[in-house]
C-alpha cells in the first residue's frame, strides 16, 4: 500500500488495510476473502481480486503504469501474473521483512483489528 500511495500523486486510488473494522462487509466481502487476497472495488461496485485487482490499481495511476496493467489483459501474461501474485501473497510476511517494510496495521494509529 505504501508503494501505491507513493505513486498515486493525483489521489486516484484509496488503499486500505484489510484489517480495518467492518471493511470487508462494507464492500460485500467476507473476512476470509480479504485475508486471502487483495481486492479492488470500483465506483460502480465491481470487484476484482488478485493480479486483476493490482492491474486495476496500476491502471488508475496512469502513464507507464497503465501500459503495464494493460499487458495483464494478455492471456499468457495474466496467467503468469496470477501465479506470481499467489506466490507473493503466500510469502508476504517474510517478503515484507526482506524489503524492510512495516505492515500497515503494525503502525500506530491505523485503527486495524
Amino acid at each position: 500500500m505504501q508503494w501505491l500511495r507513493a505513486r498515486d500523486h493525483a489521489g486516484r486510488v484509496s488503499a486500505l488495510p484489510n484489517q480495518l473494522p467492518r471493511l470487508a462487509e462494507r464492500f460485500g466481502l467476507s473476512d476470509a476473502d480479504v485475508d486471502r487476497t487483495v481486492w479492488t472495488v470500483d465506483s460502480e461496485g465491481r470487484k476484482l481480486s488478485g493480479a486483476a485487482a493490482v492491474n486495476a490499481a496500476l491502471s488508475r495511476l496512469g502513464g507507464l503504469w497503465r501500459g503495464i496493467a494493460a499487458a495483464g489483459g494478455l492471456p499468457v501474461v495474466s496467467w503468469a501474473e496470477e501465479r506470481g501474485y499467489d506466490w507473493v501473497a503466500a510469502n508476504r510476511g517474510w517478503l515484507s521483512r526482506l524489503w524492510g517494510t512495516t505492515p500497515e496495521c503494525e503502525r500506530p494509529g491505523t485503527g486495524c483489528r
